[in-house]
């Protein structure tokens, strides 16, 4: 199936250490990013959440503290996250009611300036249900 599209589109998916988008953090972030020519970038990293991830969060996704102990924090990935969002619509499954705020959190945190004003969002979760 060709994706036709006008600008890029990032899809992405975020693992954290809980479900409060005040108090957890983000652990790991993958994400994939297709320009309208078909070219296709990807991006995935653990990251440091500076708090422990609890036990029923490891049930879920796997990842461990012993596994971010050396990961970049996300105030070292954020800038890299801005660019490759920069100009970008945004896709993904869930992406409204949990990653994109866990998103603009942890960016807001950290001091740096995010917006999903302007862009596209398509969540596929949405559509499936």
């Amino acid at each position: 199936m060709q994706l036709k599209i006008d600008r890029p589109i990032v899809f992405f998916d975020l693992e954290t250490t809980g479900v409060s988008f005040s108090e957890d953090r983000i652990v790991d972030v993958a994400l994939l990013k297709r320009h309208p020519d078909g070219r296709e970038e990807s991006f995935d990293s653990l990251v440091q959440p500076g708090i422990a991830i609890p036990a029923e969060a490891t049930a879920i996704h796997h990842i461990t503290n012993e596994m971010v102990r050396d990961a970049p924090t996300f105030r070292v990935l954020g800038p890299k996250l801005l660019e490759l969002f920069h100009g970008c619509d945004i896709g993904g499954f869930g992406v409204s009611r949990y990653d994109l705020p866990m998103l603009a959190g942890e960016f807001k945190r950290n001091g740096l300036l995010w917006s999903v004003e302007g862009r596209r969002v398509v969540d596929a979760m949405k559509i499936f249900h």
